[in-house]
């Protein structure tokens, strides 16, 4: 990540930010984008919009899929597979 031993910038925090999220980081660096995140306002609300734009997304977009959309999709994906 940053320079220091224990350093991020804020690019680095925005470029980490969905494996962070998403759980996908080693622990030291999970660490290191804690550490920044309780020292940068900018970049702990950038972390909170995107923890609720995946709580609305996750919530809210359930809309079940029609049986014939899905039907149509494994029909094609069967036939790309064959080519």
């Amino acid at each position: 990540m940053g320079t220091g031993e224990d350093a991020a910038d804020c690019g680095e925090i925005i470029e980490a930010l969905y494996q962070y999220l998403d759980g996908e980081l080693t622990v030291e660096k999970r660490v290191i984008i804690q550490r920044h995140l309780e020292a940068c306002p900018p970049c702990f609300q950038a972390v909170g919009f995107e923890r609720e734009l995946r709580e609305v997304i996750a919530t809210r977009c359930r809309d079940r899929v029609p049986d014939d959309l899905r039907e149509r999709i494994k029909k094609a994906i069967s036939e790309e597979e064959r080519r």
